[in-house]
């Protein structure tokens, strides 16, 4: 099957959350069962040097846009089976990010719409165009508008994958004639219009085949208004054509047995050499170094959905237990600096790393004996199936895909790979990190859990089948 991925970010090129991560991984599972994939990404000027140095240039061409023209050029690599297309432009893409610039909704719909030229510029006509995110919403209905009825695609379906519904891409009017080429048509309650701007997510949703999103649970909870963020009644009314696949990581990557970014390779059977990465790091970020001390990590951004708040109200109490707490990442001053200050106060007990590195993340999982995730929402969520598979135990909430990849623990049973609570409250995460701990003083106990964990598959080999599954099924629709 011929199948195009469009996405704003993929690894190993481009990076800022778990989208990089799916983009990497699942294109590359399906090259592997056969299929002909091509991803399609902007050519962002930071991108390292050793990539760009090995990518090809195939031509270019100037992109008809209704206020003017625009230079594309097309460059090629090939990795892991996949091909890869970066669109080049640096008057959109010569920058020292990849969001957050005032004309974001004019430099994605550039993208939206040199997506489908570079199709047809380099003859590829696939059988399912597959889009990510609000970044390439707009080419469901600029393909439907100006592409579908061409002999090439007339068999062509779109699939669209919501990753984070938060995140819509909402910018002014004017973006639909000027640089999406779309006529007013568009512009109404039911397709792209809301509250008077245009809804780059609501352009896939709309005019998409069928949409997926990052897990069952959190499908499911797309159909309540708390968590729809506004789309709720356009997702009720596509919830025939909606389903939940939950992601996968890639097991060659995340393999602590062969892992040379951590300090101490281990595996199921050899468990214990947590403990010389647990040593290693506590020496790295100044923390006191003792094997036996639990050590509590967090790998996220510092934004409000992740459970910041909940963690904060408890934090001094959980600091009078026994334990460390390692946290990396950046996002809002307010988390970046209230863990700023834990750091200071807790003075090796306690290390926040008001920054992102993979390879440091790494080692956090490779050291961490437990793993917060108490997430307000969490659409799929990578950090715990990483955790797991380097036997760092998931403390979670239960929602999206949190619920379906950790299995709480049942101390009756003895069945269970972490450890989670339900409603969206403080002291049950206390609670349950607490409950966490008790189990974690029975060395046997929580070995086998940690033996659970690390036995639980969570590569991308099932989920890929069920996505070709539904590439299929798409294909072989029949659409008004």
């Amino acid at each position: 099957m011929k199948i195009y991925y469009a996405t704003s970010e993929a690894g190993p090129f481009i990076k800022t959350g778990g989208l990089a991560d799916v983009a990497a991984s699942l294109p590359k599972a399906l090259a592997e069962m056969g299929h002909d994939i091509r991803v399609v990404l902007p050519l962002y000027s930071i991108i390292p040097l050793d990539y760009r140095n090995q990518f090809t240039f195939v031509k270019h061409f100037h992109l008809r846009m209704p206020k003017m023209n625009q230079y594309v050029g097309i460059f090629e690599y090939k990795h892991h089976g996949v091909t890869y297309y970066f669109i080049d432009n640096e008057y959109y893409f010569a920058r020292n990010g990849i969001y957050g610039y005032f004309d974001d909704g004019e430099r994605f719909a550039y993208f939206c719409r040199a997506v489908l030229d570079l199709a047809c510029e380099v003859g590829f006509y696939p059988d399912i165009i597959h889009l990510n995110d609000w970044h390439t919403g707009p080419v469901a209905p600029i393909f439907k508008d100006q592409y579908a009825m061409r002999p090439e695609f007339i068999d062509t379906k779109v699939i669209f994958t919501i990753h984070n519904l938060k995140y819509q891409g909402i910018f002014p009017y004017d973006l639909l004639g000027d640089y999406l080429g779309l006529s007013d048509d568009y512009f109404t309650y039911d397709k792209l219009e809301h509250y008077g701007n245009v809804n780059f997510m609501k352009a896939g949703l709309s005019f998409s085949d069928y949409i997926t999103t990052v897990s069952k649970t959190y499908a499911e909870e797309l159909r309540y208004a708390y968590y729809s963020e506004g789309l709720h009644s356009l997702l009720l009314h596509k919830s025939h054509v909606l389903r939940g696949i939950v992601n996968g990581i890639d097991y060659d990557y995340y393999n602590p047995a062969t892992d040379d970014q951590i300090f101490a390779n281990f595996d199921k059977n050899s468990i214990e050499q947590k403990k010389v990465n647990k040593l290693e790091l506590q020496k790295l970020l100044h923390l006191n170094q003792d094997p036996d001390v639990p050590l509590i990590a967090m790998v996220t951004r510092l934004v409000p959905n992740k459970g910041l708040d909940l963690l904060s109200f408890i934090f001094d109490e959980l600091m009078e237990e026994k334990i460390q707490f390692v946290l990396l990442g950046n996002g809002d001053h307010e988390f970046e600096q209230a863990f700023s200050n834990y750091a200071s106060r807790y003075h090796g007990r306690v290390s926040s790393n008001i920054f992102f590195s993979n390879i440091l993340a790494k080692k956090v999982y490779a050291a961490s004996d437990m793993f917060l995730m108490p997430s307000r929402f969490e659409p799929c969520g990578l950090g715990q199936m990483i955790a797991m598979r380097y036997g760092s135990i998931p403390i979670v909430r239960e929602t999206g895909g949190l619920k379906d990849t950790v299995m709480a623990y049942n101390r009756f049973t003895g069945e269970g790979t972490g450890f989670s609570f339900s409603n969206y409250n403080a002291h049950e995460l206390l609670f349950t990190i607490k409950d966490a701990l008790y189990h974690f003083r029975d060395e046997t106990v929580w070995r086998e859990i940690v033996h659970q964990a690390m036995e639980t598959d969570h590569s991308w080999a099932e989920s890929a089948k069920h996505y070709e599954e539904l590439y299929q099924y798409v294909k072989d629709m029949k659409v008004e």
